[in-house]
């Protein structure tokens, strides 16, 4: 149908699955808690109050309670302000939060810029979205195993690790949202298994399985696997006998547009040579090679 958004995730079965690994674990897992802490750490630069906040995560409750905080998640939260949604759907009023904060969800969203252009519109003037998602190489080390253990084993290759966003593409999926002062960084964490088998444990655990639409609906036979663990294991084995794995932590920061936010300067508007301000000379550029 035309104008409908391609559905590249399942995001029935992403829901089952989050809600299964929260079951089954007590703590949250530690990738989630280590990206919480890093956000936390980006909100104390703030110097600002937010009386109204939300927390939209696919592990809900790992940021500290707030006075005014709801929590958002495919996962039934404990705080009693907690609800059951999907960040593809936000139940949110336009101009009604001050704060939104998103941990580890919108990489498994079929349509970014509809969540992030509802999320702008849910932020009061001045608001704050600060949002945490997998991006970049995230499980590269995984893919190329996989995609080279099936193509041997089976003769073709067919989805089954994320594709994940690029930094420079969220930035500029904040500014058509219609965010001021948008900003995309990412930083990578390296986790060090001593196999593979590890690394999937904590991807159940995490409930980060695979959820592509496109996914084949068997398992993964057992020769294959096997395949891929070795190939995992030859490729990218350490001095120290345990193997890598990649996640690349892509961090988005906007603002709901306000009059007293800083704006840039008309083209031509500068009062101040570059060459001045650097304590430089000048030189024309010579022509020709």
């Amino acid at each position: 149908m035309a104008g409908q958004t391609p559905q590249i995730f399942d995001r029935t079965l992403r829901r089952r699955r989050l809600v299964r690994a929260a079951r089954q674990r007590g703590e949250p897992p530690f990738l989630a808690a280590e990206v919480a802490d890093r956000l936390a750490d980006r909100l104390s630069e703030v110097t600002r109050d937010f009386a109204r906040t939300v927390e939209i995560s696919a592990v809900p409750g790992v940021l500290p309670a707030g006075p005014e905080r709801i929590v958002l998640s495919p996962v039934p939260a404990s705080a009693a302000s907690g609800a059951v949604t999907d960040a593809e759907v936000l139940p949110l009023a336009e101009g009604s939060v001050d704060l939104i904060v998103s941990v580890l969800d919108l990489h498994a969203v079929n349509d970014l810029p509809g969540a992030l252009v509802q999320m702008r519109r849910a932020l009061r003037p001045d608001g704050l979205l600060l949002a945490a998602m997998f991006g970049g190489e995230t499980l590269t080390e995984l893919r190329q195993s996989l995609m080279q253990a099936e193509a041997e084993v089976l003769g073709g290759v067919s989805p089954r690790v994320f594709p994940f966003v690029d930094v420079r593409d969220a930035g500029a999926l904040l500014q058509r949202a219609g965010f001021a002062l948008p900003v995309a960084d990412s930083e990578r964490v390296t986790v060090r298994y001593a196999n593979p088998l590890r690394l999937f444990a904590d991807l159940r655990d995490m409930g980060e399985t695979n959820i592509l639409h496109d996914r084949l609906r068997r398992p993964i036979p057992r020769r294959m696997l096997a395949r891929a663990l070795d190939i995992y294991a030859e490729r990218f084995e350490g001095d120290d006998g345990r193997v890598p794995a990649t996640f690349d932590i892509v961090t988005l920061t906007g603002w709901a547009p306000h009059e007293n936010q800083p704006k840039p300067l008309r083209p031509g508007s500068a009062t101040h040579r570059l060459a001045d301000v650097l304590g430089t000379v000048e030189r024309p550029l010579k022509s020709g090679g």
